[in-house]
């Protein structure tokens, strides 16, 4: 079983820079991929960043790519999503999730298949 907690949200201007922070407990999270989902009011939930178990390998939503940047430190059993240049449309809320390591675009992308998940926290982003 894995716990997650968000941190880092809050309001900022466009162009500037936010990092969140994702704290897991859990013996296994070393053993999971962990993902970046995000929510605005009135839409779905969307896929922005994963990682895999070693952070050896990266993958971003096309929306996001270039300005978000997904890292995990196994040793404090923390994710982190770096993000820069932000934009209104980034506004939402962020929930980090942890799920199995499947290799598949198609698999990971899909927040059905994360098995464990944050309570969210707010990234507001003024214009």
């Amino acid at each position: 079983q894995v716990q997650l907690v968000e941190s880092g949200g809050g309001l900022v201007q466009a162009g500037d820079s936010l990092r969140l922070s994702c704290a897991a407990s859990g013996r296994t999270f070393s053993t999971y991929a962990l993902g970046w989902f995000r929510q605005a009011p009135g839409k779905e939930r969307e896929f922005v960043a994963r990682i895999t178990p070693s952070g050896g390998s990266t993958y971003y939503a096309d929306s996001v790519k270039g300005r978000f940047t997904i890292s995990r430190d196994n040793a404090k059993n923390t994710i982190y999503l770096q993000m820069n240049s932000l934009r209104p449309e980034d506004t939402a809320v962020y929930y980090c999730a942890a799920g199995p390591p499947s290799p598949s675009v198609g698999f990971f992308v899909a927040s059905r298949n994360y098995d464990y998940w944050g309570q969210g926290t707010q990234v507001t982003v003024s214009s």
